[in-house]
């Protein structure tokens, strides 16, 4: 899943049109990745963040008496704070996730007694409102695209443009050069002289990077997370996340999730593909945003689907197998930074220090 961030430049991450790939096995890696995975590694993996929060407080309040067991979950959470913020200054991971689980934890505090009803009703409403979030940001794309097109449309030789007819038209012509393939070679070409420079430029950029990432997930991906984190929560509870729910909910979340999901998944990508990632067209010309929904049924399908073989009792030595794994999912997140950033960048910033005119291979 994160391997293309390290590897590849933007805008290539999640752009097959930029190097022309239609039909070759990347174009079809990509696809499967975008329709099955992508997003639902990362709902899962905070369904699990928020059944620890009731795990890892429930024990210390065995221990301890009084306010202890909340002084613990904060200082666990600051330093999860701490080692996200190490993850991506300074292994320069710039799609971390740990300084979001930090912050968004700390008010998941609050929710921790309630009972699995309020928590997925709570989960419910803030997929609603990030569903609604989404869509109203892509309104407004539409929207200024739509003003600039009828304000471009105007002859100026007759009627003189306002300061604001002016800025509307600035903001569509701006936007629209953006997706164009010509820009999207170059975003190319700037993001591979920045790592291809100095080792102080190269952190320069993957940092900046980090911090845009940082912040606006904070800002924008909150509810993202608070569904899944309220999910997991819920799920703990009642049983579903341990095994304990009976068959009937687990092939319903199989079947239901990824049946839905996945559907949800083909409307989203088919316009993309129709446009050929021309984000300009594919903007102006979408009805509906359909990311969160389908992610939100895919993860749920995905567990589903999980959930069965564990109860099946068929594959009881895949998840010994995994189990270790799992018990040190921290860990294991901290290395992929570590070893796949020294796989793809390790020699060359190596070389950055003793030579300026380096070469980065993607």
């Amino acid at each position: 899943m994160n391997i293309p961030g390290f590897a590849l430049p933007d805008p290539v991450i999640g752009d097959p049109s930029v190097l022309n790939e239609w039909g070759t096995v990347n174009f079809k890696t990509w696809y499967f990745i975008e329709w099955f995975m992508e997003g639902s590694q990362r709902a899962l993996f905070s369904m699990l963040f928020g059944a620890g929060i009731i795990l890892f407080i429930t024990r210390q309040e065995k221990r301890v008496d009084g306010l202890y067991p909340a002084d613990y979950f904060f200082r666990r959470q600051i330093w999860l704070l701490v080692f996200g913020l190490f993850n991506g200054f300074v292994l320069l991971w710039f799609w971390d996730i740990l300084f979001h689980y930090a912050c968004v934890g700390m008010i998941m505090f609050a929710f921790r007694r309630l009972s699995p009803k309020a928590l997925i009703i709570g989960a419910v409403i803030c997929l609603v409102l990030q569903t609604a979030r989404e869509n109203v940001d892509a309104y407004r794309d539409r929207k200024m695209i739509y003003k600039g097109e009828m304000i471009a449309k105007m002859d100026t030789t007759v009627t003189k443009l306002t300061d604001q007819q002016k800025e509307d038209l600035g903001a569509m012509t701006g936007f629209k050069e953006k997706t164009t393939p010509e820009s999207k070679i170059k975003k190319m070409e700037k993001s591979l002289k920045a790592v291809r420079g100095s080792y102080g430029g190269f952190y320069e950029y993957q940092s900046d990077r980090t911090f845009k990432v940082e912040v606006f997930y904070v800002y924008y991906g909150a509810w993202d997370i608070l569904i899944f984190m309220m999910l997991g929560m819920a799920f703990f509870k009642n049983g579903v996340l341990t095994g304990k729910a009976s068959s009937k909910v687990y092939w319903a979340l199989f079947l239901g999730g990824l049946g839905i999901g996945l559907t949800l998944s083909y409307f989203r990508l088919q316009p993309l593909i129709d446009y050929k990632f021309n984000i300009f067209e594919y903007t102006k010309n979408i009805s509906f945003e359909y990311y969160q929904l389908s992610r939100v049924f895919r993860a749920l399908g995905i567990l589903g689907l999980i959930m069965l073989l564990y109860k099946s009792g068929f594959f009881k030595w895949f998840f010994s197998l995994m189990r270790p794994v799992g018990q040190m999912a921290f860990t294991n997140y901290l290395m992929q930074s570590l070893l796949v950033g020294l796989f793809f960048m390790g020699s060359d910033l190596a070389t950055m220090v003793n030579c300026n005119d380096m070469k980065y291979i993607m």
